[in-house]
């Protein structure tokens, strides 16, 4: 791969469906940069997102037992194992019920036991937090927002759910702030979140309210990339030379930004079933990274 493509995206079935520089690359503005760093060693990561498990509706997935349990079943059954896996939040279905809620998340991390990688990092969605600001997903998952290094990247796992007002908050944002103070700035930074961090539709609540704090504080950075999910699909977007890439959901695809008067689920379609519904691979090393979208399976 060309170094200069440091990001590429592929859709299994669908060809190259997007392609830019991670932090700007590829893009003229940036022609005249270095070649970003490669990481110290080559790795790669599984993202699924919005599991949503306790839903239940057969209209919108008749499967609604058994498509996260297929999604680990894929990821089981890749050829190489993944470093780590990263759940982007929704791990259940909102309940205003905090004994169902907690019933929900032990049985949704009992599924997840099932996966061959130990090394999983999970992250709140609104349906795991919001009612009760991330106490029931804390006592089963830790804590919302952390970072950790891998393998010469430094991830960011970042909060805009437990709010109410899906806001990260001052605490947060100083936090973010300390996180990356002294930082190597030409350092790979990789931020996880549920709720995109720009404005993609904020009638639709997807949006954070403060997020743009967040990325005043990440622009600095030559190269950072954002993974996030919320939205089940696949949407690509640039802050500046910030690269902001969400994920396909596990229980229900949703249509494309304010594409139609009121967003809901995309019904099932017998004659195309688990359509929409995936999850990525992110793969990272000394040529590059390249992020590959797979399907669920029947």
């Amino acid at each position: 791969m060309d170094r200069r493509q440091f990001i590429k995206l592929t859709g299994y079935g669908g060809g190259v469906v997007f392609a830019s520089g991670l932090a700007g690359f590829g893009t003229p503005a940036f022609a005249a940069r270095k070649k970003p760093p490669a990481a110290a060693e080559d790795f790669y990561f599984v993202q699924l997102s919005d599991t949503h498990w306790g839903f239940s509706n057969p209209a919108v997935n008749p499967d609604f037992e058994g498509t996260l349990k297929k999604a680990i079943a894929e990821v089981n059954a890749l050829a190489t194992p993944p470093d780590f896996i990263v759940f982007t939040g929704d791990l259940i279905q909102t309940t205003d019920d905090p004994a169902v809620r907690r019933q929900r998340m032990s049985e949704f991390r009992d599924i997840a036991a099932g996966l061959n990688v130990r090394n999983i990092r999970y992250l709140a969605g609104e349906h795991d937090a919001a009612l009760d600001n991330g106490k029931a997903f804390r006592e089963f998952f830790g804590e919302t927002h952390y970072s950790f290094d891998h393998k010469g990247v430094h991830f960011i796992a970042l909060d805009n759910v437990s709010d109410p007002t899906a806001n990260l908050g001052e605490a947060q944002l100083a936090w973010l702030a300390a996180d990356l103070a002294g930082r190597d700035r030409e350092q790979q930074i990789v931020v996880l979140t549920h709720r995109p961090l720009f404005d993609l539709a904020p009638s639709w609540d997807w949006a954070t309210p403060d997020g743009g704090k967040a990325v005043d504080l990440l622009l600095p950075f030559e190269y950072v990339t954002v993974f996030y999910g919320h939205i089940h699909q696949e949407n690509h977007h640039m802050t500046g030379h910030i690269a902001h890439h969400s994920a396909q959901g596990l229980m229900w695809p949703l249509p494309a930004p304010l594409s139609v008067p009121k967003k809901g689920p995309i019904p099932w379609d017998s004659a195309a079933p688990y359509k929409g519904l995936g999850f990525r691979e992110v793969k990272a090393g000394h040529e590059g990274t390249s992020l590959s979208e797979l399907p669920v399976k029947a």
